[in-house]
């Protein structure tokens, strides 16, 4: 429990930004279940100072069918390479909801 950490010590964006850091591993395994789920995977990103106030910024169009996790992981990467100070994070849209299936910040800015 010493891990979790409080909501006054850095702001908060999407449901696991309450535990420690996910290691490359963790986020591999949270990206393979958005895919096995039949997600459709989209990156967004945002300056840390507009990141709960505004619209986040989409990385090129949705991945619309999208199964392998080595590319989700590479766009993510381009995505942090192109906006080295911005937040990224990566959303599963879940068509038959018409809505997110899940959401969480990737890269965080500085």
């Amino acid at each position: 429990m010493a891990d979790i950490q409080d909501f006054k010590s850095t702001p908060k964006y999407e449901t696991f930004s309450y535990l420690p850091p996910m290691t490359p591993e963790k986020i591999r395994r949270q990206i393979a279940y958005l895919v096995s789920q039949g997600w459709n995977p989209g990156i967004e990103h945002v300056e840390p100072a507009r990141a709960s106030a505004y619209y986040w910024y989409m990385w090129k169009l949705p991945m619309f069918g999208e199964q392998s996790v080595d590319v989700i992981i590479a766009e993510l990467e381009a995505c942090h390479r192109a906006h080295p100070g911005n937040h990224v994070r990566l959303i599963g849209y879940d068509n038959y909801s018409q809505s997110q299936g899940t959401s969480f910040v990737v890269f965080r800015g500085k």
